[in-house]
């Protein structure tokens, strides 16, 4: 018998702290509370879910990339967690190499919004409108290491516009500044938005995933437009780099099974988001993958952040 199974069989026996390196709120946060309860459920034991905001993440990912590998301190990685070493000084870990993964938990395609007041309907006349008055015409985005900014670098990328960047201190002022006028567009993750868009005070142009989705029928891609375009905001689990796979594996189990329960998945697939449940193996592949098709945009877009 492995060491890994022996410490897996007496695996959790005392309480498990989660780390989300996020504000209180977003879906991140939310997610991780969900699962955090049927999980505990599961282990008999109370898993305490800690919010430690700062530099984009950066912080607590640092920290925790340095905890004892027991399982015992477990961080929830938005998909900036992928990205932040590319853009940040001072980023001590490889989210790679540093990190266990557990399982990704949810994506949501991000969906193009715009002021209703701007008048643009389609994406024929944001991109008309854009190239017009490219100095008064603006994209908001919560945060300058977000996916949200990345994925606004690469629409301006493709679509030839050098419209300005706001930039604000997280999603819900930047909402709130979009449907009051004070900027025009938003790439943004459809969670977001989804109630602004029912209600009229926003309207969507484009998602950014390559297909149609179930919320917005009616909305084609950006894709649709500029072929290859395609970005999703993500959640995943990760635990510091050489927790035994007994761990790994339990708490992937776990993790996997409060996904699929019918309470967590009504109440996030009505929210536009797409509950995933992967293997840790599943989960590397996706983060690499998103580590290399984001870090040649950041190059790219010459994007740096203090």
């Amino acid at each position: 018998m492995t060491v890994s199974i022996v410490l897996a069989q007496d695996y959790p026996s005392k309480p498990i702290r989660m780390i989300v390196p996020y504000p209180p709120g977003g879906v991140t946060d939310m997610a991780t509370r969900a699962v955090s309860i049927k999980m505990s459920e599961a282990f008999g034991q109370a898993i305490i879910v800690e919010n430690q905001p700062a530099a984009g993440g950066v912080v607590a990912t640092n920290a925790v990339a340095k905890m004892p590998a027991d399982g015992y301190t477990l961080m929830s990685a938005f998909d900036s967690f992928a990205t932040n070493p590319f853009m940040y000084k001072g980023v001590q870990h490889d989210p790679l190499k540093d990190f266990a993964p557990i399982s990704l938990m949810v994506k949501s395609p991000q969906v193009l919004v715009v002021y209703p007041g701007t008048g643009i309907k389609n994406m024929a006349d944001l991109l008309k409108m854009a190239k017009a008055r490219a100095d008064h015409f603006s994209f908001a985005t919560p945060g300058a290491g977000t996916s949200s900014r990345l994925s606004t670098e690469l629409f301006k990328q493709y679509a030839g516009i050098d419209a300005t960047l706001v930039t604000y201190k997280g999603g819900s002022q930047a909402i709130t500044d979009l449907m009051g006028g004070q900027v025009n567009a938003m790439i943004v993750s459809l969670s977001l938005v989804l109630q602004h868009i029912q209600s009229g005070r926003l309207t969507p142009i484009a998602v950014s995933s390559l297909k149609r989705i179930p919320q917005l029928p009616d909305v084609p891609p950006i894709a649709e437009t500029f072929p290859g375009f395609e970005a999703q905001s993500w959640t995943g689990m990760v635990a510091p780099a050489g927790t035994p796979k007994g761990i790994v594996d339990k708490l992937n189990n776990a993790l996997v099974k409060a996904l699929n329960s019918a309470e967590f998945k009504e109440k996030f697939t009505s929210q536009g988001v797409e509950v995933v449940g992967s293997s840790p193996e599943g989960f590397s592949d996706w983060m690499s993958k998103e580590s290399t098709k984001w870090s040649q945009v950041i190059k790219q877009r010459k994007i740096t952040i203090e």
